[in-house]
């Protein structure tokens, strides 16, 4: 029999399905609380939430007080393109390609351990990269938003508050040396990366990276990293034209299926012979990126032979059988015999002995401190001028590091993202810009000379950096060869490689 009961439930059954709320059919009351729930989700993530709240959300008020909109959906899918590569330009000087100054924004979602302190007491407690008057102007400015309004630095944060920060950003310069192709085809771009230039943005470097000027200049986007190289080193660098293409070079090299040959020149005279180093290796600080020989390190291992002897460093060929980070350089500091001119590994904050056998006279903690103090070490990485650190990831997504460092000068959320580490986000950035096309700069080009635009609240601009020196943007190693199954690349030998060559 028909009961109109029952028709009426099915009715607001069926209707509560068509839009998404079946589950709190019987009146509005439920439907509010879950609401309510997803609302005191705490934010979680670092710029990986998408979009930042619409006007729409932002207007709507809560009974209880200030409202604040739900955090995004991640968008896994941004790339850099277009309205990024127009962030500014390059003008080229002294033999560095330099970045006009620009303004960026850096975002990020409230922090649990934010929630019920006020922006001030975040600014003064966890970025005290600037003081905090200069925190107090920029938010006059309107340079610190929360939630896509001026933000009051009195305000009691909440659970998915969204701030951003807008600030001048200045990069540092690296090489002018162009980038060379080695191998261009429908799968894979294979370039000769100069020492100095980072492979993607990662802390201060942004514009003067690998994949940033392969987009601007020569029209190559939508790359996937395959492999990284540390930024001062050189060489072989191959970059996937398509995810499918990523995934079959990761899997050979997850299965020990690829090749690599290095080179570096390092201290002193070499053993003869093939010499195997099986150390295990492991990461004491991945906010500063720094390894060691330990005991409970992952394991490892690279094969060294001497290829020549210049009455002071050795030139070395090194065949690295695993890939963790700064693999050859920890054991070659282990043996004794560290890159000439490694700014990490060849230091005396290691001790008298500078890490040979594994040895250290000091702390974890002692030696990260005496490496932060060593200036060369600062200089060289611009540790105190980057942000976070690399991931295992496609991170032409997102930005990140291959040499992984320290908290960012420029960028007041780095220590939270070092903290946040593995979170797939992208950063997005605004300003004025030149158009550019997807060619090498002409000869004018290179020689146009910075308009210097200086802006009131930015530190940096009242700063008279000297330009690096050449010795200052290289370390002696070389990525020379990569061979997987069907493919095979090699590079040119560097200059300091000569059998005869002695350092100036």
């Amino acid at each position: 029999m028909w009961c109109p009961r029952c028709c009426l439930f099915a009715v607001r059954l069926n209707a509560a399905r068509m839009s998404g709320t079946a589950s709190v059919v019987g009146g509005g009351d439920k439907r509010k609380k879950v609401e309510e729930e997803e609302e005191q989700q705490p934010g979680v993530g670092l710029r990986g939430h998408g979009q930042p709240p619409t006007k729409k959300l932002r207007n709507k008020k809560s009974k209880g007080g200030r409202y604040v909109p739900p955090p995004g959906k991640k968008n896994l899918g941004i790339s850099f393109g277009h309205q990024h590569f127009s962030e500014t330009q390059y003008y080229f000087e002294n033999g560095l390609r330099k970045v006009f100054p620009y303004y960026f924004d850096f975002q990020t979602y409230c922090k649990g351990r934010w929630v019920g302190k006020t922006l001030r007491e975040v600014f003064s407690s966890e970025f005290r990269v600037e003081p905090i008057e200069y925190y107090t102007q920029a938010a006059k400015a309107g340079r610190i938003r929360l939630n896509e309004e001026p933000a009051d630095l009195n305000t009691v944060l909440k659970n998915n508050d969204f701030m951003r920060n807008t600030v001048h950003r200045h990069e540092p310069p690296v090489t002018a040396q162009p980038i060379t192709i080695l191998t261009q085809n429908q799968e894979v771009v294979v370039v000769d990366k100069p020492a100095s230039i980072p492979v993607h943005p990662c802390g201060r470097f942004r514009h003067n990276t690998v994949i940033f000027i392969l987009g601007k200049e020569h029209g190559l986007t939508e790359l996937h990293t395959i492999h990284r190289l540390d930024r001062l080193a050189s060489g072989v660098l191959m970059f996937a034209k398509t995810l499918e293409v990523s995934k079959k070079m990761d899997q050979q090299v997850r299965e020990r299926q690829v090749q690599k040959e290095y080179v570096c020149r390092v201290q002193g005279e070499f053993p003869d012979g093939e010499i195997a180093c099986e150390e295990p290796i492991l990461v004491i600080s991945y906010k500063v990126g720094v390894c060691r020989v330990h005991p409970t390190g992952k394991p490892c291992k690279t094969v060294f032979q001497k290829l020549s002897y210049n009455g002071t460093s050795s030139l070395v060929r090194c065949s690295p059988y695993t890939g963790r980070t700064h693999q050859i350089r920890v054991h070659l500091q282990y043996l004794g015999h560290p890159i000439v001119n490694d700014p990490v590994y060849n230091t005396e904050a290691w001790g008298p002995n500078r890490g040979r056998g594994g040895t250290l006279d000091k702390t974890d903690d002692e030696l990260l401190k005496a490496l932060v103090d060593d200036h060369r070490l600062k200089e060289s990485l611009d540790l105190l001028e980057v942000d976070y650190q690399c991931t295992g990831k496609d991170d032409h997504k997102g930005s990140t590091n291959s040499t992984p460092p320290l908290v960012g000068q420029t960028d007041p959320f780095a220590d939270v993202r070092a903290a946040d580490e593995g979170n797939n986000g992208v950063e997005v950035g605004r300003g004025k810009a030149s158009d550019h096309s997807c060619l090498e700069p002409t000869a004018g080009e290179r020689e146009v000379k910075p308009v210097p635009v200086k802006d009131t609240l930015c530190g940096e601009c009242k700063l008279l950096r000297k330009d690096p020196s050449a010795k200052d943007l290289i370390m002696y190693l070389h990525a020379l060869h990569y061979k997987g199954l069907d493919w095979e690349y090699s590079s040119l030998l560097p200059s300091w490689a000569a059998a005869d060559w002695q350092e100036d």
